[in-house]
Order: structure tokens, then sequence, then C-alpha cells
């Protein structure tokens, strides 16, 4: 199968309402911290909240959604994640426009966002498994990952423009729309889902919220899988607001600078994604998996060694560059292999609870690392962080296990009262 080959129009429309969501989404790339800074005067730890307690907050709250969702249709439950999201958003424009927006509503904004964000997420991990045949999987999730670099290009000089020529909240605006636009996408997939595995409208129970996490720890590949990605997406993440200090503050780099360092290299992701499919077909999916996952690891450690000047941005653009083109090949071969190890009746629960703890330890890393920047220096932390990564292959799956026989679901207790 080539990379090219056609998933047919359902997937196409899907397809199309990521790409669009996403490019909404870089559009308003730090639209929130500038918002509350220029617009509400909010100091540095109303804006590192905003940052952090939203998207902490926002993940508990995805908690329980997980399994309520599990037991529901993915395509409505995918067009009211979209539709909260435009609302919430749509409150923020129209609060500046009233001379009421505030802190608190920012915050509950994010919150909102988060929590839908990881629900629609994992809801449409299950959606994309109804859609397509295991073979295609692959396929598909490198296109989602080409997408999503694409944008990450394109979309904040885009938003930047924006800013300059209407003002912040224009992209807040703009986010939103991309929602309203993702929803009605998402809809024109048309066809027939298939029902839930199990349980369709009834209750909740307490032990439903940890079967997530039950899953992912009981299955070998996973829970390494799920180690790895954890951590090191908690180390990468948590030296970003250090280098940012380093760079615009200690070495003096214009802002136009620090950006161009970051958005330049995605375009190795780009690359990574196209060749994820190729490689697999020739090497094998565990040893594309295990192979990118360590070569990206040996990529951050050399930001320690960052310098002032046009030497500096270029080591900063080369670490990216590999780091992004590794990421690039590793995600989506990682999408893969966890879709097709989890059942269809336990994916929004599996993906619920990746998510939740991929955004908790990132939110607990960069907490710690915040304040190791402060006693050790950024240079240091950075290092420090860099040092660590070193040691995250170690958590990756030294060998595949056979996936487990997908068990039949258990059967629902009385009938279930509606739909979601």
């Amino acid at each position: 199968m080539s990379v090219g080959q056609r998933l047919g129009r359902r997937f196409g429309w899907l397809w199309a309402a990521y790409g669009t969501s996403a490019l909404g989404t870089w559009l308003a790339f730090g639209a929130f911290p500038l918002i509350a800074i220029q617009v509400l005067h909010a100091g540095p730890a109303e804006v590192a909240a905003l940052a952090s307690v939203g998207s902490a907050v926002g993940a508990a709250v995805a908690v329980p959604l997980g399994p309520w969702v599990e037991f529901r249709r993915k395509r409505p439950v995918l067009i009211v994640m979209d539709l909260v999201r435009c609302a919430a958003l749509l409150t923020i424009p129209a609060g500046f426009a009233l001379g009421v927006l505030t802190f608190l509503q920012l915050l509950l904004v994010s919150v909102v966002v988060a929590a839908a964000d990881i629900t629609f997420r994992a809801a449409s991990g299950a959606y994309l498994k109804t859609l397509l045949p295991a073979e295609d999987l692959l396929v598909a999730n490198a296109r989602f990952e080409s997408t999503a670099w694409t944008t990450t290009i394109i979309g904040p000089p885009l938003g930047g423009a924006a800013i300059g020529l209407l003002g912040v909240v224009a992209t807040v605006l703009a986010d939103a729309v991309s929602y309203l636009l993702s929803a009605l996408g998402i809809r024109a997939t048309g066809g027939h889902e298939p029902p839930p595995a199990c349980r369709e409208g009834a209750r909740l129970r307490p032990g439903d919220l940890l079967d997530g996490w039950r899953y992912i720890l009981a299955d070998p590949t996973l829970r390494a899988l799920f180690l790895n990605t954890a951590v090191f997406n908690g180390l990468v993440m948590a030296t970003q607001p250090l280098l940012a200090v380093l760079m615009l503050g200690r070495l003096g780099f214009a802002p136009w600078q620090y950006g161009l360092a970051f958005a330049a290299p995605a375009i190795g992701g780009l690359l990574g994604s196209r060749l994820a499919r190729p490689l697999v077909t020739r090497f094998g999916q565990h040893p594309v998996l295990v192979a990118a996952g360590t070569l990206r690891a040996l990529w951050p450690l050399g930001l320690m060694f960052l310098g002032p000047g046009s030497g500096g941005l270029l080591l900063v653009m080369g670490v990216e560059l590999g780091l992004i083109f590794c990421c690039g090949i590793f995600n989506p071969v990682c999408a893969t292999d966890r879709l097709q190890r989890t059942p269809p009746h336990q994916v929004t629960r599996t993906l619920t609870a990746w998510a939740v703890t991929t955004r908790a330890s990132t939110a607990l890393l960069t907490a710690v690392w915040g304040v190791l920047g402060s006693l050790l220096g950024p240079r240091a932390a950075i290092g420090l962080a860099g040092i660590l990564l070193l040691a995250t292959p170690l958590l990756l799956p030294r060998r595949t296990t056979a996936r487990p026989a997908e068990p039949e679901p258990e059967a629902a207790p009385g009938p279930a009262p509606g739909h979601a």
C-alpha cells in the first residue's frame, strides 16, 4: 500500500475536519497568555496558572468522560465536543466586546477546552478504528501527523500577522470558527456507525474510571510505551519555559528568532511522518518504533551547549529538526500500535487515560523544572533533562508481544435509556 492510497470519502471528511481545527489551534497559539497580559494586565503567577492549572483541571474533568463516551456512538460525541469548544471560545471575544472579560473566565474556558480536547482525541481514535481496517491505520495516522506538523509551520506566522492587524482576540474567534467547521466536517462523514460494544446508556460505575489504566498496565507493550511517552513528553516540555528564559533573556535572541528556531524545524515532522509507512513496510513496525523512540532521545542534550548569535540559533534549529523528525516517525507508529492492541470497546477509556497521564506528567515536570531552573540556572536544568532523556529508551518495549484477543463485551444490565 502506498502512502498516497485512498482511504475513502468518510476518512477524507474526518481528515479535513482535523486539519481545520488544528490550523485554528495554531492560529491562536499563545493567545490566552497574551490576552491575560495585554488585556487583563495579569502578572507572571496568573499567566503560569493559566498555562498549568487550566490543563491539569481539564485533564481531571476528562477522567469520568472517558468511560461515559466509551458506551456511546463516537460521531455525535465528536460533534458535541467541537461545538463545546466553539461555544466556550466564543465567550472570550463576546466578553471582550462587552467589556466584561475577566481572568476567571479565561481560566474556566481553558479548563473546558482542555477537557473537551482530551475527550475528542479519545473518541476520535475509537471512531477511526470503526472507519478503517487495521492495515490502513498507519497510513491514516501518518496523514494526521503530517497535517499536525504542516499546521505547526504555517499557523503561528499567520496568527502573528492576524494579531498585528486585528488584535489578539481575533485569533481566538478564528479558533472557535475552526471547531464549528470541524463539527460540520465530521457530520458530513455520514454513513453507519456500529453501535457501542456494550452498555450504551448504562449508568457509569466507579470502577469504570480506572479501566483505561488497568488495560494499559496489563499489556506489557502498551505499558512500556505508556511510561516512555509520559516521561519523554514531560521532560521535553518541561524545558521549554527554561529555554525561552535562556534565549530571550540571557542570550539576547529577538522574539522573531525564537519563533523561527521552533517553527522552521517542524518541516522535520512532515518529512518523518511521510517516511513512517515506508520504513514500517521495509523493517517492521516494532523495530521502527524502538529505533525512532531511541533516536529522538539523543537530541535534547545538545541544547545545554546553546550560545548567542547565529551559531546558537542554528544549534537550536538543528537539535529541534532532529528531534521533530524522529518524533514524526515515532508518533504515528506508536498511535497505530496502540489502536491495534486495544479492543474497540476499550479504546476511548484507554486513550483518555493515556492523555490524562501525559498532561499530568507534563504539568508536574514543568513545575519541578521551574524550581530546578531557579536553583541551578536554566542551562544546567536543561542539561539535566537532556541526560535523563537519554535513559528513556530503556522504557521502550524490547520485544513485541502478541496482541491480546478481543474479549466479548459484557452484556448490558437492562435496557438502555437512550443514546449520547
